[in-house]
């Protein structure tokens, strides 16, 4: 058990409300389950929702603006344009932009950017329709697409800025953690994972207790509970529910049968019957036709813009040590068909044939290793490490097919000819320039933790998914945790 943070207010009987795993003397003694109040600060969720719509409204503003900044457009387009930015908000409510926050622990703007295109483009065709019963006109239709490009842009950039400076100004929740074992211990290293889950563990407790209410007892202060035990009875369940909805403690629950669900389920509904569907059917065609279309599109079109980029790299390779400016090696593709990789050469020239005074790869536990501090990486590659600028000539494995855009990370030879049945199925995909792994913890994931993100993904594999990985790429590339 946890250290428990201890507060001299009483829940008891006074107010009406029943105590939760209170012990009946004024001090509770280890391993009986303390119990729990709300945390007096209900103002940290309306703060957030305020904070984006005060982003939203500048989007619109933005907006607003670009109409008389760009050629064709006027002073009275910005204005007229103006007085529809209440409209945006409304619809903003309407995609329920400000209530997602308060409703998952973990809530990322890339989470929602599908939600933010819809938002934008039915704004700008509203407001296009308003412009169009007004002295301004209607914008004409390539003003139209601009404008939603701009708002899309400046709504990601300002939503993000607005989280972020949310977590900065505001305390973090204090959890308790109810349960033990395996689901317990991952539910913590999860919040240990993800900084931006604005959440601290305070205590952890395993079992979740209802005695009598006939005494005063010292109280946990608490925003959250998380229930993460390995048998959960109903009774106590729906009446801890009950509590935390009259104390307005947030509540989060990990389903006890996690390892028997698996991560290919959906939880459906037949009227008030819950049924686990079972992701057991191939990936539509059409799915990995699109998947192959936006992998060429986007690394040809970026082969060519970052063309200046790698010259700049190229250059700063080679002025601090020798050897080539691209390094190749053989890693395992889908279906474990060999492929030669490249990178930008982070290391010295002899790095290969060092390998194995560092990394005896018949020493490891697991098939995948990762230094931390690896004394063959030059002060170049550093930088390319911690900023994945390294990764970038794998656009041109992407562009011939070896590699999608996202997939699990290609791995080596020698490694997968280690990789016993239960961990081939990530090759049954194509690998790719970043993956679940990248964004999910990257150095830090251990292989079973790496085995489980890549697992997810795999089963339920999409285009939305893609889209979605490769936005929160922005933001682990930006933080740099975990790369090595």
């Amino acid at each position: 058990m946890t250290d428990i943070v201890e507060s001299p207010l009483p829940l008891g009987e006074a107010d009406g409300r029943r105590d939760l795993g209170v012990a009946t003397d004024p001090g509770w003694q280890p391993g009986r389950t303390p119990g729990f109040s709300r945390r007096e600060q209900p103002w940290r969720d309306a703060l957030l929702r305020r904070m984006l719509a005060l982003a939203d409204v500048t989007t619109a503003l933005v907006v607003s603006l670009s109409l008389a900044a760009f050629p064709g457009g006027t002073v009275v387009d910005a204005l007229w344009s103006a007085f529809f930015v209440p409209i945006w908000i409304l619809l903003a409510k309407m995609c329920g932009l400000y209530d997602r926050d308060q409703r998952s622990i973990r809530h990322l703007t890339a989470d929602e950017v599908p939600a933010l295109l819809v938002w934008t483009g039915s704004a700008i065709a509203a407001m296009s329709l308003f412009l169009w019963a007004t002295p301004a006109g209607a914008p004409p239709i390539t003003v139209a697409v601009r404008s939603w490009l701009i708002a899309v842009a400046a709504a990601i950039a300002l939503r993000a800025f607005a989280r972020f400076l949310w977590r900065r100004i505001v305390p973090r929740e204090r959890a308790l953690i109810v349960g033990s074992g395996a689901l317990a211990d991952a539910t913590r290293r999860k919040l240990e994972l993800f900084s931006d889950i604005h959440v601290d563990v305070v205590a952890q407790e395993d079992e979740l207790e209802f005695p009598p209410s006939d005494g005063r007892s010292a109280v946990l202060e608490v925003d959250r509970v998380m229930l993460a035990t390995q048998s959960l009875d109903e009774a106590v369940l729906a009446e801890l529910v009950a509590f935390c909805r009259a104390e307005k403690i947030k509540l989060s629950v990990v389903p006890p049968a996690r390892g028997m669900f698996g991560t290919a389920v959906r939880l459906n509904h037949v009227a008030d019957l819950p049924v686990v569907e079972y992701n057991t059917w191939d990936v539509p065609r059409s799915t990995l036709f699109l998947k192959r279309t936006l992998d060429f599109t986007v690394s040809l079109l970026a082969l060519v813009v970052l063309a200046p980029l790698f010259a700049l790299i190229a250059v700063a390779i080679k002025v601090e040590s020798r050897g080539p400016v691209i390094f190749t090696q053989c890693r395992a593709g889908q279906d474990a068909r060999p492929f030669r990789m490249r990178k930008f050469r982070t290391m010295v020239a002899d790095a290969e044939e060092r390998l194995q005074e560092l990394v005896p790869f018949e020493s490891l536990r697991d098939p995948m290793f990762k230094l931390a501090d690896d004394p063959r990486v030059t002060r170049v590659g550093r930088l390319l490490r911690r900023t994945s600028l390294d990764e970038l000539p794998q656009l041109w494995n992407v562009l011939r097919g070896d590699m999608s855009l996202v997939g699990p990370r290609p791995e080596q030879i020698d490694l997968v000819e280690r990789y016993r049945p239960e961990h081939r199925f990530r090759l049954t995909v194509k690998p790719g320039l970043t993956g679940p792994m990248q964004v999910y913890g990257r150095g830090r994931l251990t292989f079973e933790e790496r085995l489980a993100v890549e697992r997810d993904y795999i089963e339920n594999l999409s285009l939305r998914r893609d889209l979605h990985i490769l936005a929160l790429t922005v933001s682990a590339v930006w933080a740099g945790r975990g790369a090595y």
